[in-house]
């Protein structure tokens, strides 16, 4: 990552920090989770995994944007 970040991924360094996870981990549970819709994938990373609601947001807002090339 670079001090220079933008939009979601100005958060990456803070999440991997505090949740001891790098992010390809959590992109990897977004992508293989049957869940598709951008609030349900929030609401299941923070009653299942204890992410906040901003890294949440922040992780589904950049895979999503990612897996449709947007």
């Amino acid at each position: 990552m670079t001090d220079s970040a933008n939009g979601p991924a100005s958060y990456f360094p803070s999440i991997e920090a505090k949740y001891g996870h790098p992010i390809a981990h959590w992109k990897e549970l977004i992508s293989s989770s049957p869940l598709t819709k951008h609030r349900e994938l929030v609401a299941w990373l923070k009653t299942e995994h204890g992410l906040g609601h901003g890294h949440a947001n922040a992780l589904v807002a950049h895979t999503l944007a990612e897996n449709t090339g947007k």
